[in-house]
């Protein structure tokens, strides 16, 4: 994963704070989705699933513990990096930030180049992680390799184990094409004589089951899964 595959959403009530922030993250490459408040966070966190979420602590409606308490509570948020906003000498804060699942915090007024440390070490960590673990959160789908199971909101859809191979290997890189001979290799071995007509048949039928909203053709060369 490169920056641009990560997704960093900023929550702050302060604009001039936000505008800074973001400013600094844009910078490096990764991608920037802001919100001004818990409430907004939570519709964004949901609608564009973020790989970290820097969140302000003290904001109206709903403050930044409530905020991190209600997605830390939905299966999809268990991994996703919070990193909290505090004052400079909140220690209460902090431990308790901590305690309620924030993975790190910075400390306002905010240090451009620690930020950006902080940032990439945690996304660094991410990356590994994702990389080992087994079960793929892309856009509603839950993918679980443990058990091939595949979930789509609430609704649980059984695949033959080929299709779930195939998806599980373009969900697990959205926005990374996977060229027809590495799919092949990849789902079916190098042992095993299959034609292109066998990927095209498991990617129809893939998309009858999710909708057209997934799998990106890339003509000539192969599938990728649609980041967005």
């Amino acid at each position: 994963m490169t920056n641009t595959d990560f997704k960093i959403l900023m929550v702050d009530d302060e604009p001039d704070s936000l505008e800074f922030m973001s400013y600094n993250i844009r910078k490096e490459g990764y991608q920037v989705l802001l919100a001004t408040n818990g409430l907004e966070a939570i519709e964004q966190a949901e609608k564009h699933l973020p790989n970290l979420i820097v969140l302000d602590i003290m904001m109206p409606e709903l403050d930044g513990i409530q905020t991190c308490k209600e997605l830390r509570s939905k299966l999809k948020f268990k991994d996703t990096l919070i990193v909290f906003l505090t004052a400079r000498n909140e220690e209460f804060t902090q431990v308790m930030a901590l305690d309620m699942g924030a993975d790190d915090y910075l400390t306002k007024p905010i240090k451009p180049r620690l930020m950006l440390s902080k940032i990439k070490s945690l996304l660094r960590r991410y990356k590994i992680d994702q990389e080992a673990q087994n079960v793929i959160f892309a856009k509603d789908l839950e993918i679980n390799k443990d058990t091939f199971s595949l979930k789509k909101g609430d609704t649980l859809i059984e695949l033959p184990r080929k299709e779930f191979k195939l998806l599980y290997l373009l969900a697990s890189k959205p926005g990374k094409v996977y060229t027809r001979e590495k799919i092949l290799n990849k789902i079916w071995g190098t042992d095993v004589i299959v034609n292109d007509r066998t990927i095209d048949v498991h990617i129809r039928k893939l998309r009858e089951k999710l909708g057209d909203g997934y799998i990106k053709t890339v003509k000539g060369i192969g599938y990728k899964f649609k980041k967005h």
